[in-house]
């Protein structure tokens, strides 16, 4: 695929077809978002699509869930030219942390942190992720942030999937992703 390459129509999601689909195997996410990455205007316009919903919103922070929410999470911040804030899995940072365990995508127990010192009470926070796809891993983001005092001003990731973990965030906070209703069954059944 020609990654200078940008279609003429260009309807919101049209990177969506810059991703690679899962070769390795049952332990890895079904789609690798990281050739979207690559392609300029592909992350410009995906970047842009995240933030639109939540113009004219009090962002105080862009925080990036570890690790591909970093990349997004970065790239947000920057446009919004807002701090960014790295919610590391645990055992990654070298000052104090508060910690949450959690349940990620894949059925395996973690635990994620965050440095206790960037987050000050009323900080409104974009939470940022690739994907949502159980909802486990924002789920203990959103409850770090708000154990700190933050606020959780939005969540934007690539897909929110239609699960229990996805409406459950839904239902509570100002969400953003890119995948068009039209699309949305096939990326909740990973086709």
């Amino acid at each position: 695929m020609d990654l200078r390459h940008v279609p003429v129509t260009q309807e919101k999601g049209w990177y969506l077809a810059l991703m690679a689909p899962n070769v390795k195997g049952p332990n890895y996410a079904w789609l690798d978002p990281s050739r979207l990455y690559c392609h300029p205007q592909g992350l410009q316009d995906c970047v842009a699509d995240l933030l639109q919903p939540f113009q004219g919103d009090t962002i105080d922070m862009v925080a990036g869930i570890d690790a591909m929410g970093f990349i997004l999470g970065s790239a947000a911040a920057a446009v919004l030219q807002k701090g960014f804030l790295a919610i590391r899995k645990a055992g990654h940072l070298c000052v104090q942390t508060v910690a949450q365990p959690y349940t990620d995508y894949s059925g395996r127990e973690k635990v994620m942190e965050v440095r206790t010192d960037a987050i000050s009470p009323g900080l409104r926070i974009l939470l940022v992720d690739q994907w949502i796809e159980t909802g486990g891993t924002m789920r203990a983001a959103i409850q770090l942030v708000e154990r700190l005092g933050g606020v959780v001003a939005g969540i934007a990731a690539i897909c929110i999937e239609d699960s229990e973990g996805g409406r459950w965030i839904q239902e509570r906070y100002k969400c953003s992703h890119c995948v068009p209703p039209r699309l949305q069954p096939r990326f909740n059944h990973h086709q």
